[in-house]
């Protein structure tokens, strides 16, 4: 029977709503979170979808404010940490934990190559100095680093590392990190891999991050759902549905382009508007209708009912 971990079940990686002059979009957020929880996921702020590597600080901060003024009773927040200075990175997570943020998640830092001796200290330091639980988050698409599974499982019984968020495409290494943790009460994992969320959860993975979850977390929540009751039927028609909708924005994409074809998708369901935080720029008039043309033209195909998109 699988483990119910303290860590799990659906975490959406929130997109950051800025308006016209790059402040962040208050109501906005209101809108993502109410969806986000309502459909039964969490939200993680500040991560690579937040465009984190892109904002102020002032804006980080104001962020980490709403998000704990805004959400709903006994629901969890994670909020990314990630800066290439490690002060900073403590220093945000001691803010995030005075604010009331539950778990901090952290990458590498993205500009030197480090031993695996750096790495492992490196997440020690943040371990020992944070004052809330810490997930180590593998995003090697943006930091060149792959965290080698023998290091990130030393890291694992710090007692102040929980769990792991993965995002890089490798069939091997989810196989090994599930035959590593997925029998282990105190370390959760997490997938940041949406086209292999319905397999991830039924071979044993705690959880899914998923950006799509920012649009239609139902997908997700409900696929969660039919794991649970081992229904892979269901899973399998619902991992149909996420990717026919990450291939509408995601496809030949680079992960930039996407995120703003994301928000160009959010927009037109009122969820927030478009403009992305530079050096991002936010999709033409041209791509939006495109991009809304083709996500209704497949709910048709597909016979769907998203509750956010009607």
């Amino acid at each position: 029977m699988k483990l119910k971990k303290k860590y799990n079940g659906l975490v959406v990686p929130s997109i950051t709503p800025l308006t016209d002059s790059y402040k962040l979009d208050h109501e906005a957020v209101e809108k993502i979170f109410d969806n986000i929880f309502n459909y039964g996921g969490v939200p993680f702020i500040l991560g690579t979808t937040g465009e984190s590597a892109s904002l102020p600080n002032d804006l980080k901060l104001d962020f980490i404010k709403l998000a704990t003024s805004v959400r709903q009773p006994g629901r969890l927040l994670y909020a990314g940490i990630s800066s290439n200075c490690l002060a900073d990175s403590i220093e945000l997570a001691k803010r995030c934990a005075d604010e009331g943020i539950d778990v901090a998640v952290a990458h590498l830092p993205a500009y030197f190559t480090l031993t695996e001796y750096e790495i492992k200290t490196y997440f020690e330091t943040l371990a020992n100095e944070v004052p809330i639980p810490l997930i180590v988050y593998n995003i090697p698409a943006t930091t060149n680093v792959s965290i080698n599974l023998n290091l990130l499982d030393e890291l694992s019984h710090h007692d102040n590392i929980v769990g792991t968020k993965d995002s890089e495409r490798n069939h091997d290494r989810l196989k090994d990190s599930l035959k590593l943790w997925a029998g282990r009460a105190d370390f959760s994992h997490f997938l940041g891999w949406g086209a292999q969320s319905a397999h991830a959860l039924f071979t044993g993975s705690d959880g899914l991050v998923p950006s799509t979850g920012n649009l239609f977390p139902d997908i997700y929540y409900k696929m969660i759902v039919a794991a649970d009751n081992n229904d892979e039927a269901a899973a399998l028609l619902l991992q149909r549905h996420s990717n026919l909708v990450g291939d509408i924005y995601q496809g030949k994409r680079l992960l930039g382009e996407s995120l703003a074809a994301l928000k160009s998708l959010m927009q037109s369901a009122g969820l927030c508007r478009s403009y992305m935080m530079p050096p991002l720029l936010k999709v033409s008039e041209a791509e939006a209708t495109e991009l809304q043309n083709k996500l209704q033209a497949m709910l048709n195909v597909e016979n769907l009912s998203l509750p956010i998109y009607q």
